[in-house]
C-alpha cells in the first residue's frame, strides 16, 4: 500500500512540475516578444471612410443581471462607431424584473437613434451558447462582438479592434481583461492577480508562437464566417467560449489577441459567486478536453510545439486534481517516511518539485512586473501576495477537483452565472443582493475539515520531527481555512 501511495504522489508532482515548465516556457516567450505587438493601422487607413466601415453586431447575453445590466447597455452604446454600421442586441433570458430594466434601457437608447434590439428567446435551451447562437439568426455584418453583463468596454472598442480583420484568415480579436473592483477586498485582488497572469503570459505567450489560445467569453469580436465554419455555437459544454475556439483554430483560423487593450469588468466579491464561477471553468475546460484534444492531436499540419501547449491548456484543470491528491497524500507520507528511512532518497528525489512552485512564482512575478495590469508592484509586495495567492488557489482544490472529475466523468450540469452586484472600486456590496448566494454549501464544511487536517500535519511534523513539509501544510491550512470560512461567511452567515 504505501508503494502505490508514493507512485501516486510521485504523478501528481510530475505532472504539476511538467505544466511549470510549460508554463516558464511562456514566461519566456513572453519576455522575448514583449512589446511586439503591432498595431495594423486606423479604422480610416485599413477600410477608408466609414461608408466603407463594416457592419458589426454586439451581442449582450444577460440572465437576471438587474444591477448592472443598465451599466453594461450604456456602456455599450456609447461605443464609438457609426449608427448605421452598429447593430446591438441585448439577449435577455431573464427571469427577473432586469428584463423591464433592460427594455426601458434599450428603449432610450432606441429613440436616440441608436439600432438596439431586446431579444427574448421563445425557449431558453442551451444557455449562453443557445442565447448567442439565437442572436446570430438575426444578426447583420460579418463581425460579432461579445460582452458579458459585468463588462464596461471602453468608447474605443471596436475602432482598436476592427481593423485586425484586414487579415482574412483572422477569426477572432481578444483584448485583455481589466477590473473595476480590483482593490474592492483581498479576494478581488488575488483574483485580478491570477487573471492578470493569465491574460499577460498565458495569452500573449501562445499568441507570440501562434498556439491556440482562447476566447474568454467576452470583450471579443468574432468573424461570423468563422463561427459558421467551425459548427457553430454549441452547448455541450460548460465553455462554449473554450470550445468553439479550439474547433476554430483546428479549422486553420487565426487568434488575434491584444494584451494592450483592455476592457475593465466586475470581478466576484463573495466566495460562493467565485466558486461558481471557477466550477464552470473547471469543469467546462475537463470536457473541452475530453471533446477537442482527441481532435488536435490527430489533426494534420498543426506544429508538435502547438500541440503540446495545446494538451496542457485543457489540461490545465486537471492541475487541481494533482494539488489535492499530493496535499492529501502529503501528511500520510510523513509516516511512510518516518516507518521506512530506507525510502528516504524518494522523498529527497521528490523535493526537486520544488521548483515548479519557483517557476509558478517567476511566472506571476513576470506578469505582476512586467505585464499590462494596472498594478505595478514591488518585488516586496509580490512576496505578500503570491504565497496568499497560492494558498487560497489550493484552498479551493477540493472543490474545482470535484468539477474536473465530473467534466471527465461526463456528468452534465447546468450553466451556473455567476451573480454581479455593481461593485466598482470600493464602492457597494454584496451582503443585502437579492442575488446573494445564502445557501451554505456543504464543501465549505468539508474545506474546514480538511484544514484541521492539515493543521494536524504541522502538529505531526513536530510530533515527527520532520519540518520539510511545513511550509506547504502551512499553506494548505491557511487555504482551506480561508475558502471555507469566507465560504460561509459570505452565505448566510456575517
Amino acid at each position: 500500500m504505501s508503494l502505490i501511495l508514493i507512485i501516486i504522489y510521485g504523478c501528481c508532482l510530475f505532472f504539476i512540475f511538467l505544466y511549470s515548465l510549460v508554463q516558464l516556457s511562456l514566461v519566456w516567450t513572453y519576455r522575448r516578444g514583449r512589446g511586439e505587438e503591432a498595431f495594423t493601422g486606423s479604422m480610416h487607413s485599413v477600410f477608408g471612410e466609414q461608408k466603407d466601415w463594416p457592419v458589426v453586431t454586439i451581442q449582450l447575453p444577460v440572465y437576471n443581471e438587474r444591477y448592472v445590466v443598465n451599466r453594461l447597455i450604456d456602456s455599450v452604446c456609447a461605443i464609438r462607431y457609426p449608427k448605421d454600421k452598429l447593430h446591438i442586441q441585448v439577449l435577455d433570458d431573464s427571469t427577473d424584473d432586469s428584463f423591464e430594466l433592460a427594455a426601458k434601457s434599450v428603449k432610450h437608447w432606441q429613440e436616440k437613434g441608436i439600432d438596439i434590439v431586446h431579444v427574448k428567446r421563445p425557449e431558453r435551451t442551451g444557455f449562453k451558447a443557445g442565447a448567442l447562437a439565437y442572436g446570430l439568426t438575426c444578426s447583420k455584418g460579418d463581425f460579432t462582438a461579445i460582452f458579458d453583463a459585468d463588462f464596461m468596454p471602453y468608447p474605443d472598442f471596436l475602432e482598436r479592434c476592427i481593423p485586425y480583420f484586414i487579415q482574412e484568415k483572422v477569426g477572432l480579436v481578444q483584448t485583455r481583461w481589466e477590473h473595476l473592483n480590483e482593490d474592492y477586498s483581498m479576494l478581488t485582488r488575488l483574483q485580478a492577480f491570477g487573471l492578470d497572469a493569465h491574460f499577460s503570459i498565458e495569452q500573449r505567450g501562445r499568441n507570440i508562437n501562434q498556439h491556440f489560445i482562447n476566447f474568454n467569453g467576452t470583450a471579443g469580436i468574432w468573424r461570423n464566417t468563422c463561427i459558421a465554419e467551425a459548427g457553430g455555437w454549441q452547448s455541450d459544454t460548460l465553455t462554449e467560449d473554450l470550445d468553439l475556439s479550439y474547433r476554430a483554430q483546428i479549422k486553420g483560423w487565426k487568434f488575434q489577441y491584444l494584451e494592450k487593450l483592455g476592457s475593465p469588468a466586475e470581478l466576484p466579491a463573495a466566495m460562493p459567486a467565485l466558486k461558481n464561477q471557477q466550477y464552470r471553468w473547471t469543469k467546462g475546460a475537463a470536457e473541452c478536453a475530453v471533446k477537442n484534444l482527441p481532435r488536435v492531436m490527430r489533426a494534420k499540419g498543426i506544429p508538435w510545439s502547438t500541440k503540446l501547449h495545446a494538451f496542457f491548456h485543457l489540461a490545465n484543470s486537471f492541475i487541481f486534481v494533482c494539488v489535492l491528491t499530493t496535499a492529501i497524500l502529503s501528511v500520510p507520507m510523513l509516516f511512510i517516511k518516518f516507518s521506512d528511512p530506507d525510502l528516504g532518497f524518494l522523498f529527497k528525489l521528490a523535493s526537486l518539485f520544488l521548483l515548479s512552485f519557483f517557476i509558478h512564482g517567476f511566472f506571476y512575478w513576470t506578469s505582476m512586473k512586467h505585464g499590462q495590469g494596472e498594478r505595478h508592484k514591488s518585488f516586496g509586495e509580490f512576496l505578500m501576495v503570491f504565497p496568499l495567492f497560492l494558498s487560497v488557489s489550493m484552498g479551493l482544490s477540493l472543490h474545482n477537483a470535484i468539477a474536473v472529475i465530473e467534466g471527465y466523468a461526463g456528468r452534465k450540469t447546468p450553466f451556473v452565472r455567476t451573480p454581479k452586484f455593481n461593485l466598482i472600486e470600493k464602492k457597494g456590496s454584496f451582503l443585502d443582493s437579492s442575488y446573494r448566494i445564502r445557501k451554505i454549501h456543504p464543501m465549505s464544511i468539508l474545506e474546514i475539515v480538511l484544514a484541521l487536517y492539515f493543521l494536524g500535519g504541522i502538529g505531526l511534523a513536530f510530533y515527527l520531527n520532520d519540518f520539510g513539509l511545513i511550509p506547504f501544510h502551512i499553506m494548505l491550512f491557511l487555504g482551506f481555512g480561508l475558502v471555507g470560512f469566507y465560504g460561509l461567511r459570505h452565505a448566510k452567515i456575517g
